[in-house]
């Protein structure tokens, strides 16, 4: 009894980051005409019972995450930018194809994998527009992709309190970039 709840209380005490299923492998910063721009790859891998979900018709929604901020000694680190960029990944029973959907943005595929596979290579996200940063400043940047479980249908909400399955994510990346003139 006393091993079960003292097991219990050190599994509360884990920090939820310790509980990411993926990690982001690469992550650039890139200045363009407009402004700066992110690429990124990313290593997540969809579960049994996520993959379940959506050949059932139960559309998935995932968050990429992104924060611009400068240091500042005097106060907190100044938030320049903070962006995200939404994906559904969805099936159409009918037609027998995937979707993934990024805003206005929809393309259909024949597997799941290629579906997925597109969603988490993210390539020229505009992020920052050339005027919000200031040339040869050093800015701290950071990444993140997650499975947004606030917007599965309620039953599905509840299932995933608490249950590992439903928890796909990955830590922060955190780096440091210094702005420059644009290309």
């Amino acid at each position: 009894m006393r091993a079960g709840l003292a097991a219990m209380a050190l599994c509360l005490l884990v920090p939820l980051t310790a509980l990411a299923e993926g990690r982001i492998g690469y992550a650039e910063i890139v200045p363009s005409e407009e402004g700066y721009v992110v690429n990124a790859d990313i290593d997540i891998e969809l579960n049994p019972r996520l993959v379940d979900a959506v050949s059932r018709g139960v559309s998935l929604y995932f968050t990429a995450q992104f924060l611009v901020e400068r240091s500042r000694w005097y106060w907190l680190d100044e938030v320049v930018a903070e962006r995200a960029l939404n994906f559904r990944v969805s099936y159409n029973a009918i037609t027998r194809s995937y979707r993934l959907s990024v805003g206005n943005f929809h393309q259909s595929f024949e597997t799941l994998e290629s579906a997925v596979r597109t969603m988490l290579r993210i390539r020229n996200w505009q992020i920052v527009p050339v005027a919000d940063l200031q040339s040869g400043t050093s800015y701290h940047a950071a990444l993140r992709f997650q499975l947004d479980t606030s917007l599965l249908p309620k039953p599905f909400q509840v299932t995933a309190i608490g249950s590992r399955d439903w928890n796909l994510a990955t830590d922060w990346l955190r780096w440091t970039f210094l702005a420059g003139a644009v290309q």
